[in-house]
């Protein structure tokens, strides 16, 4: 049982400490793709060390939402980091604490109040911001829902840590609707993420902002903890989509839960991390950010791909 709590714990502090870093690699590489020298991977820990060292302005408009904003968004991913297999392949004391669907009530928690904190302050931008990231997240939940039921067709269950060993065993890890699945979420993550081409994380310009317009009014502490949950949201993203849709593999067995194993999965999740890292960095080099009615077009593709899944799971299976 102690084991099991110190596993939870190390869980928690892979995504806390991490997410940071998956930022700065993926700058890293987008600058060696483009033949600039960038910054250093290490830089996100960095700016976060300056912003908790700073203290904040905050605007008259401002009630409690958006002081209690910044703590939800901080917080959230943490949570699901609990029901998800971040290290271990066996499910830890508070995995079932919710499934699949409560993970993802759990994540936009953190940005529907991200957003109610943006039209807090009466900001113009943060408004305009806010708008565009529900009409994206408005687009993205039929794709989400899609996903997670035709996972239910196939693992007859909801909870990760069933779903994966289900998508890996011999009969579905080659199905066409495996991989379909996990094309329509990972397009999902680069919209709910902000990433190219819905969204530019590097844009400083307010007309084209989306994610960070929805910051624009945040200074000091709480931006850290705003710029900290973003990553960490990400990093838990990502995870679902390697460790339960995709490649669930090197994670701590039950049998076999020593310190070695415990970094072999760290090592491996990394490596997996990594991967991922150079396709957004090749995606957001080689594309440009698209105009916002354009949206619908890209989140409608990961619908078509979902809708796809679900049609060749029902032909695979009746024959």
């Amino acid at each position: 049982m102690l084991q099991n709590a110190i596993l939870q714990l190390l869980q928690i502090a892979t995504v806390l400490l991490c997410a940071p870093m998956l930022r700065g690699v993926i700058d890293r590489l987008k600058a060696i793709v483009q033949s600039k020298r960038g910054p250093s991977i290490w830089q996100p820990y960095r700016d976060l060390g300056k912003l908790l060292r700073k203290g904040s302005v905050v605007s008259e408009h401002a009630t409690w939402v958006y002081h209690v904003a910044p703590v939800f968004t901080f917080i959230t991913p943490l949570v699901v980091a609990m029901l998800i297999p971040v290290l271990t392949a066996y499910p830890l004391p508070y995995a079932f604490m919710g499934d699949m669907l409560a993970g993802g009530f759990i994540l936009s928690l953190g940005g529907f109040f991200t957003s109610l904190a943006a039209m807090d302050t009466a900001s113009t931008f943060g408004g305009m911001g806010s708008s565009r990231a529900r009409v994206v997240s408005l687009l993205a939940e039929p794709v989400v829902i899609l996903v997670l039921f035709t996972v239910t067709l196939i693992a007859q269950a909801t909870i990760p840590f069933v779903v994966n060993q289900t998508l890996i065993s011999a009969a579905y890890l080659y199905n066409p609707a495996h991989w379909l699945l996990a094309a329509a979420l990972f397009m999902v993550i680069l919209a709910e993420a902000g990433r190219i081409p819905v969204d530019n994380p590097a844009s400083k310009f307010e007309l084209s902002m989306i994610e960070e317009s929805r910051i624009l009014e945040y200074s000091g502490q709480e931006l850290a903890l705003m710029e900290w949950g973003g990553a960490m949201r990400f990093f838990v993203l990502l995870t679902i989509l390697l460790n339960v849709l995709t490649a669930p593999w090197g994670l701590v067995l039950e049998t076999n839960a020593t310190l070695l194993a415990v970094l072999i999965a760290l090592g491996t999740l990394l490596l997996k991390m990594l991967a991922i890292c150079i396709v957004v960095a090749v995606i957001e080099s080689s594309l440009a950010k698209w105009r916002f009615f354009r949206v619908p077009e890209y989140l409608g593709a990961a619908l078509i791909l979902a809708s796809l899944a679900i049609v060749t799971f029902y032909l695979t299976h009746a024959s």
